[in-house]
């Protein structure tokens, strides 16, 4: 595997408290966090082209994509701080440098998703963009204390260089296009990112999906009155995911299906394992049937359905 700081160490040193710890604690933006879930989220994984000039450049349990525009790079989310250097040599494996990324956009304001944003906006000189909700905390690094997850989370590193972004608003970078959807409910500044790629005359909506997951922290009752906007909002999000225009899907944390899906794509690109036109649909419906699941069990009978 790709080693921290490309000297041959290997992640489970870094673990174990090894050189490469040592190395990454000496940069305060890359000293790491969540140790216990970066062994599950941070299984190495070959950088790949997922369709057209899109790549996935992240790991086996956390998605970071590249898009390559005529005016330089997008980044889409940045992973855990003990990550960078791995999402930096995975740029460079595919003959890119961090240097010609522009922008980094952010799904939601969490450690697992944003903490490598600070390192990987110094690294390359990029303007992160996000939500506001999302960029009041990425600013300090900080916690929402109204975050279903609060208890549970970690601070990480700061973001200095920051656009905040309103729902359908577009960004574009060169012959690029990428439109910001809001899709609030696993944090209330959660945003998804659309845009169109193309393969010769075959072209294809592209999302990265930020995280559905109703989760909650011990303590935290969706069902409580005083949580009903995250609720709402959590409803608001499934029916527009679900009808979505959307042909190829990525998710923060990858979908189960999506190891045996990059299996078939490194071995043959046509038809591309991850084209399909329902997927934006089955992810609502799946966190949808998760948040009735969670509110039958603290006694909250209202089932979801779109539209409502």
């Amino acid at each position: 595997m790709r080693n921290w700081m490309g000297v041959g160490i290997s992640m489970a040193a870094m673990f174990l408290g090894g050189p490469a710890w040592t190395k990454a604690a000496d940069d305060p933006l890359l000293r790491p966090i969540a140790l216990a879930s970066s062994k599950r989220w941070l299984a190495p994984q070959a950088p790949v082209r997922l369709h057209g000039q899109t790549y996935l450049v992240g790991f086996g349990g956390l998605n970071v994509a590249l898009i390559k525009t005529s005016a330089g790079l997008i980044l889409i989310d940045g992973a855990v701080p003990q990550a960078v250097r791995d999402v930096e040599a995975n740029i460079r494996a595919l003959g890119f440098s961090i240097r010609d990324v522009k922008l980094i956009l952010s799904t939601e304001p969490h450690f697992d998703h944003a903490g490598g944003l600070a390192a990987l906006a110094r690294d390359s000189g990029a303007t992160v963009v996000a939500s506001a909700p999302a960029a009041a905390v990425l600013r300090t690094g900080g916690i929402d204390p109204a975050d279903p997850q609060a208890a549970w989370l970690e601070r990480f590193p700061a973001v200095r260089r920051l656009r905040a972004v309103k729902d359908g608003e577009e960004i574009r970078l060169g012959d690029t296009v990428i439109t910001a959807v809001a899709t609030p409910g696993h944090t209330m500044g959660s945003m998804s990112w659309r845009w169109k790629s193309c393969e010769g005359r075959q072209c294809a909506t592209m999302v990265f999906g930020s995280s559905l997951n109703p989760i909650a922290a011990d303590g935290y009752a969706f069902s409580d009155p005083a949580h009903r906007p995250v609720v709402d909002a959590f409803r608001a999000t499934f029916a527009k995911v679900g009808v979505m225009d959307c042909d190829l899907l990525i998710t923060a944390h990858p979908d189960p299906a999506d190891p045996a899906k990059l299996a078939r794509l490194r071995a043959k690109r046509v038809p591309n394992a991850f084209i399909d036109p329902t997927a934006c649909r089955r992810y609502a419906d799946r966190a949808a049937g998760m948040l009735d699941k969670k509110l039958a069990s603290e006694g909250e009978t209202r089932s979801y359905s779109r539209g409502q």
